[in-house]
């Protein structure tokens, strides 16, 4: 009976049954394919083991500092280099990064650049004879597809993983990052963080980066982050040393089926323009608010979470594709992205209080403040009382309507009382 054969053989079933278009090869390297041994003698040597350690400086006489370590894995895929991709959560904060090779060498490592909201990290290691993987095109991966996972968890050197894809474009686990994960049953756990997804040519088409378990270890949902988002964001912290990220200069809100009929428009999704910005890719290829944009590079856009993801994976200066609805009727143009920076404001460039905090524009009309987008965990920003969709209204009795208000009056003062819009209440914080 069926359910008497054991996992293993089910696999090993399924593996001799899937077609070419599951992805199986029929040999790697000439070796026919009776097992996963051949792939992952391939794929192995190319993902590392990675221990960091950081330096906590207590906050207050009550808290506690020290030296804080950890553990990751990471996925060589430049060897001439010595280039290595893993996680921003694994490598960002630390202060020394060691990588372990599968032959057991032990390289200091240091971070080329990283980016946290699609975190992906770039670094370095100086040594010959490293072996790279081939970075494959995850635009391909479809739900199904056979797949393997390698990486450190639990600090088990080396272990390695097999599944399947399970879903495609996951999101909605960070309200600040840019996110279109690879689902997978591939048993992912701490320590893997960084670590490859490779497909059955051998190719890395995700770095392991999320899993969802309510204690902690795998559950069979794990996450990682396509070769499309992290192929990118290394080129660009190897071309500029950071990520560019493209700025279409749009406020938007969803538009889904109930809102389309109320107002009257044959979609069943999209992203409605609320603001355009002057000067702004949007406003040079006459976007005007009321349009409804459905698609960005042939791509489909059913919310404003969707096209803030679509255009915040690309570049600056990337020429977008846009498919919009106007008065009913469907039309094309196309823009060329500014910087998402521009329209970004660092709370330390403001006030000692505000450090580890962003803001910008908060919505289309001339009052409508300020938004705060990111406050970091423990930042002094955190520590005042300060959180993530805040609207600043006012700085010590000054209305404030854009950035550029809010960086002079804020700047100017020592301490500040301000004015907060948090959901449907009104808060007033004092930040020192």
């Amino acid at each position: 009976m069926i359910t008497s054969i054991s996992r293993a053989t089910v696999l090993l079933v399924l593996l001799a049954l899937a077609s070419a278009q599951a992805a199986l090869p029929v040999s790697i390297g000439g070796q026919a394919v009776t097992s996963l041994a051949p792939l992952v003698e391939a794929a192995a040597p190319a993902v590392v083991n990675i221990r960091v350690s950081q330096t906590v400086v207590p906050r207050s006489p009550f808290s506690r500092g020290g030296e804080v370590a950890g553990a990751g894995s990471g996925v060589i895929v430049d060897a001439e280099n010595g280039y290595i991709l893993t996680n921003h959560h694994v490598v960002g904060e630390a202060d020394e990064i060691q990588v372990s090779l599968i032959d057991g060498q032990v390289l200091d490592a240091e971070v080329v650049g990283s980016d946290a909201a699609t975190d992906i990290a770039v670094i370095k290691v100086d040594a010959e004879g490293l072996v790279e993987m081939p970075i494959g095109d995850s635009n391909k991966v479809r739900v199904g597809d056979f797949v393997i996972a390698i990486g450190n968890p639990y600090g088990l050197s080396h272990t390695v993983t097999s599944g399947i894809v399970s879903a495609l474009g996951r999101t909605g686990f960070s309200s600040d990052g840019y996110e279109d994960f690879i689902q997978t049953d591939a048993s992912i756990n701490p320590g893997n963080s960084g670590g490859a997804l490779v497909n059955m040519q051998g190719e890395l088409i995700g770095i392991n980066s999320i899993i969802i378990s309510r204690s902690g270890g795998n559950v069979g949902i794990g996450f990682a982050v396509p070769t499309e988002i992290a192929s990118s964001v290394m080129q660009q912290i190897l071309d500029y040393g950071e990520v560019r990220r493209g700025l279409l200069g749009v406020n938007i809100q969803s538009v889904d089926a109930e809102a389309a009929k109320t107002l009257g428009i044959d979609v069943d999704g999209g992203a409605l323009v609320t603001r355009v910005f002057p000067d702004s890719g949007a406003e040079k290829a006459g976007l005007e608010v009321g349009d409804i944009i459905i698609a960005v590079n042939g791509k489909k856009v059913s919310n404003a979470g969707e096209l803030r993801n679509t255009i915040g994976l690309l570049r600056s200066g990337d020429v977008a594709t846009l498919k919009y609805l106007r008065d009913n009727k469907e039309r094309s143009a196309k823009a060329t992205l500014g910087r998402a920076e521009d329209q970004i404001l660092s709370g330390a460039d403001i006030h000692p209080g505000l450090a580890g905090a962003s803001f910008s524009p908060a919505g289309e009309s001339d009052d409508s403040g300020v938004q705060v987008d990111v406050v970091e965990e423990g930042s002094p920003a955190a520590q005042r009382g300060l959180r993530a969709g805040d609207i600043i209204t006012a700085v010590n009795r000054v209305r404030v309507q854009n950035l550029s208000e809010l960086a002079e009056v804020a700047g100017n003062s020592r301490i500040l009382f301000l004015m907060v819009q948090r959901g449907d209440r009104s808060l007033m914080l004092q930040i020192r």
